[in-house]
């Protein structure tokens, strides 16, 4: 696989964050048109540590696909899978940030172009010259797309590629909880590496207690390496049978959240490339989750994500001042 023109290929959604950036003068709040999604946010991070991505998904040819498209270039990610729709617009999210820097989404998307790939539209080649390809299930919430996705992991599957997944629940963009869980569930029967929140443990299993969603996690899908983001609380690394937890980086100068769990999953995919998913011992976890958590701590600071991902200097310097 090394010889494979493309570290990582994400499929899923390209979209528009609008965030809150202060009021008007008239008291009205100020909202900022930041690319979003993810995919390519993982993407991003990735390029930003010297890989080579690509990404397959919808715009609408609007002027805010044509902005998306201009990021996504901007950053180093390969857009020749990038379609843009000449009837559905780009989809659009309204972020609400409380003071605490977490936030609530709002979801202009019925339909969004996002959601109208077809399965004719995946570039079969192209995943099969990645290493990895990586997808989550918002590219699963709508029938079209979710062929598509399905095919695409297919693919991925029959190259022998290196599947990662996060789930990356959003409630308010499924008709059902419970059509969310099944793609959730069809998602840990195809993946190699797993990157899953803590909220979407408990939504799965019903428990706080991780170690248990992580059990019943490897009974049933017996997935290499299972990553737990916790937050405020660190993460966790499960692999073959053992656990390593880190401590978390805890930030005085939180902006927003917003790409905290994108730069986590990014490093972990950045770690995967390097070291492979064979023989990694405890040190070699515990040094996996300090940068993830370290990255996702730094993005913390900025507004937005796609184009403020951290490098790899301005991670180590920031491990290394934290006297870790």
């Amino acid at each position: 696989m090394s010889n494979r023109s493309y570290d990582v290929t994400a499929l899923g959604e390209l979209l528009i964050d609008f965030t809150e950036n202060g009021t008007s003068t008239q008291g009205n709040p100020i909202m900022e048109a930041n690319p979003g999604g993810a995919p390519c946010n993982v993407l991003a991070m990735l390029n930003r540590l010297g890989k080579k991505t690509a990404f397959i998904g919808k715009v609408g040819k609007d002027m805010f696909g044509n902005q998306l498209k201009a990021a996504v270039e901007e950053v180093g990610i390969d857009t020749q899978a990038l379609v843009m729709d000449d009837e559905v617009h780009t989809t659009l999210a309204f972020v609400h940030t409380y003071p605490d820097g977490d936030r609530d989404f709002s979801f202009y998307r019925n339909p969004g172009a996002d959601m109208m790939l077809t399965i004719d539209e995946v570039p079969d080649d192209l995943i099969r010259d990645s290493r990895i390809f990586h997808f989550g299930t918002l590219s699963s919430t709508h029938e079209g797309v979710r062929k598509a996705t399905r095919h695409a992991i297919d693919v991925a599957k029959e190259a022998g590629c290196i599947i990662t997944f996060d789930p990356n629940l959003r409630p308010p963009l499924w008709k059902s909880l419970e059509d969310a869980r099944k793609e959730i569930e069809y998602g840990l029967t195809k993946c190699d590496v797993l990157k899953i929140s803590d909220n979407e443990v408990e939504f799965l299993f019903d428990t706080t207690d991780y170690d248990k969603g992580a059990a019943l996690i490897e009974e049933k899908y017996h997935i290499p390496l299972v990553l737990i983001t916790m937050g405020k609380d660190g993460s966790r690394a499960y692999y073959k049978g053992r656990r390593v937890e880190c401590a978390p980086f805890l930030q005085e100068h939180t902006i927003e959240t917003t790409g905290a769990g994108d730069t986590f999953c990014a490093s972990i995919l950045n770690y995967v490339l390097e070291h492979g998913l064979e023989n990694l011992s405890d040190e070699n976890l515990m040094e996996m989750l300090t940068f993830a958590n370290a990255g996702a701590s730094l993005i913390t600071t900025r507004k937005g994500a796609l184009r403020v991902m951290p490098t790899r200097e301005e991670v180590l310097e920031f491990i290394a001042k934290s006297g870790r």
